[in-house]
């Protein structure tokens, strides 16, 4: 069994405010992950690698006054690279999402929409990928959606969900806390304690995930955004209160205490040296301590709050049990305390005390010997000089949105009872316990980057599957108002699911098989090799058949035919002669006619489920087969039919996005593949 027979692949693409990054995740199908004892009471277990993953400059929101090129100047080169690690059989099967953040909620409407169409069709001329809603597919997240994802992905690598008796912090509670930060927006998302979830039910997000063997875990959380208050939009703000400060004095040199002593920069943020000074510019000056004070007011703590209680910019959060509520924080809360600062000081645990005195110190130096420096690689491969000047003000950012803004204690100066007194005890602890220090920043848990784009296909492929009984609840997030399917949920494919309706279709006969096959603790199991002996006997009956009607003759009832009439009253299965119907999403019913089925070749691979079924949860074949016009929108037709297998192929409701079937024009095949 080749790679693409045992894997489903799904391919995200992160377009943020300075960047697109593609991710791709591969996961083993349903059948085969059943079969495994050590995952069967998991969520499914997702793969990705660091060479799958790729990062172009600047950000799609750049191209909003040229949308035509945002696929030649910028997708082309990551659509390539995912190419190279997917196998070329399995891409028709994969589905590709291209998710746009703060960057591109900051565009106009209509730059926004242009922008998005273009990708669009870029994407499906131009590749293979299973693209069948550009609207579902590709779009711009809300922040509460990015914080969301961010934190199924960071509990899912810290063991969080599947180890829940190993990260037991007290009070029933063990999932963790999640922080991001990027250049436009910051997000928090956390499980509040029993208390705080109670007297802020509706302020919460139902959260449902799905095992491998069916089973749904469901969470409550806590999940807001700051808009403008990701650190470029933050540095945007704060040159601004430099020039209102000293407007008044008109001054072309403005002083900098967020810079190193003797930077000087542009207003815009450009490097400038010594000899091109000669308009209005930045100079450095390197005093932490002000620059601290000075950012402190961008977190415009005064704003009212009118919904308590409050944390910064007059935004409601419940209140924060740090005795239970233990935080990562990802991008640039890493980047910001790592990428310079952890070169000469190998302890990487986070506390107040000992980072400040870093950055001060850092901070404090002369510009010229921190050029030096990084000539050197004092600080690593990877820091140039725009990361040197950026990081005072970085810092200074970062510590007043922890400490003054989320209420992080700052240990190192703090007692803090919740762990430990001091930052090498603290160090000991998180080496025994984990993560459970009141933040910590995290870039890799063993060994996978954490990013909000795992937490999206995590509920991908824990919708694909098939759950414990019919009537199960759909997997997805949607408002905690007590209902199983809020109004507005959301399914993973990036649909909705209609509330009310929660029967989910059966799998297909050929799939329950090839799961009573490989389940090892299966009573009904048989020989592999008598069911392949039976689907062969299918096979010759049904080409048999086609060859005499395309002769002009009809054989004779035989004793192989009575058989298969037989068989098919078996499976519940009506007369072949006549329609039979399949109850829907909507509860509707759809009227089939066998004949308007065809055979085509068998494969051996058919008689799993992983060998025929769309990754992305959608009833589709690979090649272009859309529903015929004139059908009902989300209704299935025999266009929509695996025509490789002999059975109707049905998927897990939630992943038909709500949509039922494929719109006529959607399905992203060219017939010519170019720039591979």
């Amino acid at each position: 069994m080749g790679k693409s027979d045992k894997y489903n692949y799904g391919v995200v693409l992160d377009a943020g405010s300075s960047g697109t990054r593609v991710y791709i995740y591969r996961w083993l199908r349903n059948a085969l992950a059943r079969a495994q004892e050590s995952t069967i009471h998991k969520l499914p277990e997702l793969e990705t690698k660091d060479k799958w993953t790729k990062k172009v400059h600047p950000g799609v929101s750049t191209f909003g006054e040229t949308p035509e090129l945002v696929g030649t100047d910028h997708l082309k080169a990551l659509v390539g690279h995912a190419v190279e690690y997917i196998p070329k059989d399995a891409i028709p099967n994969t589905p590709i999402f291209l998710l746009a953040t703060a960057g591109m909620r900051l565009l106009p409407d209509q730059q926004r929409r242009n922008v998005l169409d273009s990708i669009c069709s870029y994407l499906k001329t131009e590749t293979d990928f299973f693209l069948p809603d550009c609207d579902l597919h590709i779009q711009v997240i809300p922040g509460e959606t990015e914080g969301l994802y961010g934190w199924v992905a960071a509990n899912y690598l810290l063991g969080g969900f599947d180890n829940a008796e190993e990260h037991d912090h007290g009070k029933g509670h063990h999932t963790y806390g999640f922080l991001d930060m990027g250049g436009a927006s910051a997000q928090i998302a956390f499980a509040p304690n029993s208390t705080e979830a109670e007297k802020h039910a509706n302020d919460l997000t139902l959260m449902r995930l799905r095992t491998v063997d069916g089973v749904s875990q469901e969470y409550r959380v806590f999940v807001t955004t700051w808009l403008g208050f990701g650190v470029n939009e933050a540095r945007r703000r704060y040159v601004k209160q430099l020039l209102d400060t000293y407007a008044v004095e008109a001054l072309d040199e403005i002083p900098d205490p967020c810079l190193p002593h003797g930077v000087i920069l542009t207003i815009d943020g450009e490097l400038l040296a010594e000899k091109d000074v000669g308009q209005q510019h930045l100079i450095g000056i390197g005093a932490f301590d002000e620059c601290l004070r000075r950012t402190l007011p961008l977190l415009e703590r005064e704003k009212e709050c009118l919904d308590e209680p409050c944390l910064f910019n007059g935004q409601h959060v419940p209140a924060i049990d740090f005795d239970v509520n233990h935080f990562v924080g990802i991008s640039e809360y890493w980047h910001t305390t790592h990428e310079i600062f952890e070169m000469a000081h190998k302890d990487k645990s986070y506390d107040f005390n000992t980072y400040q005195n870093r950055v001060a110190e850092f901070c404090s130096q002369d510009w010229k010997s921190i050029e030096t420096a990084i000539g050197d690689k004092l600080y690593g491969k990877k820091v140039d000089e725009q990361t040197a000047y950026q990081v005072c003000f970085k810092a200074s950012w970062l510590i007043n949105i922890l400490h003054d803004g989320i209420g992080v204690p700052r240990v190192g100066l703090e007692h803090n009872p919740t762990t430990a007194n001091g930052t090498k005890e603290i160090i000991e602890a998180g080496k025994e316990k984990g993560y459970l220090e009141p933040f910590q920043a995290v870039n890799k848990i063993k060994s996978t980057e954490i990013s909000w784009t795992m937490g999206k296909m995590v509920l991908y492929a824990s919708a694909d599957v098939p759950a414990l009984e019919e009537q199960a609840a759909p997997v997805g997030f949607g408002s905690n108002d007590g209902s199983i399917v809020p109004a507005d949920f959301q399914l993973p494919g990036g649909g909705r699911l209609q509330p009310g309706s929660l029967s989910v279709p059966d799998q297909s006969i050929t799939s329950k098989i090839t799961d009573t096959l490989l389940s090892s603790d299966s009573p009904h199991r048989i020989p592999g090799f008598l069911f392949f002996l039976l689907i062969v006997f299918i096979a010759f009956f049904y080409l048999r058949k086609r060859n005499a009607n395309k002769a002009g003759t009809l054989p004779r009832r035989t004793s192989s035919q009575t058989l298969f009439s037989k068989f098919n009253r078996l499976l519940g299965r009506r007369n072949a002669s006549k329609d039979y119907d399949r109850e829907l999403e909507d509860g509707s019913t759809r009227l089939y006619d066998p004949n308007d089925f065809e055979l085509g070749a068998m494969d051996s691979s058919d008689d799993d489920e992983v060998a025929s079924k769309p990754a992305s949860g959608y009833a589709s074949p690979t090649t272009k087969r859309n529903v015929k016009s004139g059908g009902v929108a989300g209704r299935l037709t025999p266009d929509i039919m695996d025509r490789r297998g002999l059975l109707v192929r049905t998927e897990s409701r939630e992943r038909f996005d709500g949509l039922g079937g494929r719109k006529s024009g959607q399905g992203s095949r060219s017939p010519t593949r170019r720039d591979r």
